[in-house]
Parts: structure tokens; C-alpha cells; sequence
């Protein structure tokens, strides 16, 4: 049976990022995707010139008309943009313990334009901790989120993952795709287990998108039956092809998107 995914994120109408991008990915790993829309923004592959948050108590009707219908089977989170909109999908997500859920706790895109307003940071700690599966950093999400410098070496990542932990996450990946070096590694952190994830790194400009992809195929892989490990190391391996293959697409002027359906097409 096809297992169904679901997005809780925001809309990126250049494809790149957000639901689309997710749905791209589930559709890809053989999941059925449904997605709740958080935000509207303007932007294309040069930065994001707008944002419109969904009202929370409409997130919350989107996320209840979806769990009275459909068996979902993993849940991937991206932009919440406002600590009420955080609140909403922790306490729907609270009432299905037995869903794996992976978040991606966007606070700004990855041109630096920001995507939630408030304290998104301490509402995401408060609320949402108790019921993530796992939360993917990238290194500035990670330091924001731990109330810590950047890391500036791979000790470091291990660092920010264990206080992420303290702080009340089961599990963490902090990733470093921002770090330069010839190898991508992502550190890994579920209070026991320490590991370090390395692929090679893709040189290409078009990575736009590359953390919700991940998230997003960690939490397809899940929905396949997956444990956490392995279905860290099949979404990196995903990615990486995805990234190696992104200089095939035409998109925009910028920073362009990953290729979603390399495998397919």
C-alpha cells in the first residue's frame, strides 16, 4: 500500500522550497502526498519578497479535516512563521503519538530573508519538542534554537545536537551543508547515539530547497517502514542525486531547485 505523507509547510511558488518541493519528494519515493499550508510568500529563485501567514485556527482546520480522513502515515514540518501556528500543529500532532514526525524548523529562507515573525525559536522548544520524532537543523537554525554561537567544527555540530536534546528534542540532525569542505556531513544526536552522516559534497549552485527535501524524504522513508538511521542515509543519498542532477533544470536566475525526479526522468 502507498503510504500517505503529509507537509505542514509553506507555499514557494518558484517550486523550490515549501509543499511543493515536498510533494515533489514524497511523489518521488513512492508516497501519496497531502499538505496543510501554512504561509503564502512571494518569492522566486532571488529571495523571498513577501509572506502572508495562514491564520492558526485555519492550520488547524486543515490539519482536521485531513486526520479525519486520511491515515497518515508521517509527518514532515517546514515554515510555521508564528508561535500560535506553532501551538495549532503541536496540539493536533499530540493526538497521534504513533505518527513519526520530522521537523525542519525554517526560521528564514535560504537567501536570509526571514519567514516567521516572534519567538517562533521558543514556541518550536516548547510545544513542538514534546512530539517531533526528529528535528533537522541546518547550523544557524541549530545555534538560534540552542541559544549558542555557531559552531565553526564538526566537535562543534556534536555540541549543538547534545544541547538540543537537553533541551527537550528525542533526536537531532544537525546538518552542515553551509560548511565548506569536500564532503557534506550532518551530525546525528538521540541521547545515546552519536553518528556522523558524510556524503560528497555537489559542486552546483542550485540548492534551493535542500533542507526541506531532506526533511522531507527522511520522513517518506519513515512512512516506508524505515528506522531513523536508515532512512537518514536513503534521504541523503537521495539528495545527493537530486543535487547532482540540478544542473538539468532551467529555473530562474538565482539559486535554482534540486531535481526531484532524477531517478524518473
Amino acid at each position: 500500500m502507498t503510504p500517505n505523507v503529509l507537509s505542514i509547510a509553506g507555499m514557494d511558488p518558484s517550486g523550490g522550497a515549501g509543499i511543493l518541493a515536498d510533494c515533489k519528494t514524497f511523489a518521488a519515493l513512492r508516497c501519496y502526498g497531502a499538505a496543510v499550508v501554512t504561509a503564502l510568500t512571494a518569492q522566486n529563485t532571488q529571495g523571498v519578497a513577501g509572506i502572508q501567514l495562514v491564520p492558526a485556527a485555519f492550520v488547524a482546520a486543515q490539519l482536521d479535516a485531513l486526520f479525519a480522513d486520511i491515515a497518515i502515515a508521517a509527518v514532515k514540518i517546514g515554515v510555521l512563521g508564528s508561535a500560535d501556528i506553532v501551538a495549532a500543529v503541536a496540539q493536533r500532532l499530540a493526538k497521534h503519538p504513533e505518527i513519526p514526525v520530522v521537523l525542519d524548523p525554517v526560521l528564514a529562507a535560504s537567501s536570509g530573508d526571514p519567514l516567521a515573525i516572534g519567538d517562533v525559536a521558543a514556541a518550536m522548544l516548547a510545544d513542538l519538542a514534546p512530539v517531533v520524532t526528529l528535528v533537522t537543523p541546518n547550523l544557524a537554525e541549530a545555534a538560534r534554537l540552542a541559544a549558542a554561537p555557531l559552531p565553526a567544527t564538526l566537535a562543534g555540530m556534536h555540541k549543538l545536537a547534545e544541547q538540543l536534546v537537553r533541551r527537550g528534542f528525542k533526536s537531532v540532525l544537525v546538518t552542515g551543508g553551509h560548511v565548506e569542505g569536500t564532503t557534506a556531513n550532518d551530525v546525528f544526536f538521540d541521547g545515546v547515539t552519536q553518528h556522523t552522516f558524510s556524503a560528497p559534497r555537489i559542486a552546483t549552485r542550485n540548492t534551493h530547497g535542500t533542507g526541506c527535501t531532506l526533511s522531507a524524504a527522511i520522513a517518506a522513508h519513515l512512512a516506508h517502514g524505515l528506522d531513523l538511521g536508515a532512512a537518514i542515509e536513503a534521504a541523503k543519498a537521495y539528495v545527493s542525486g537530486a543535487l547532482a542532477a540540478a544542473d538539468g533544470l532551467d529555473v530562474g536566475r538565482g539559486p535554482g531547485p534540486l531535481h526531484h525526479f532524477h531517478r524518473l526522468w
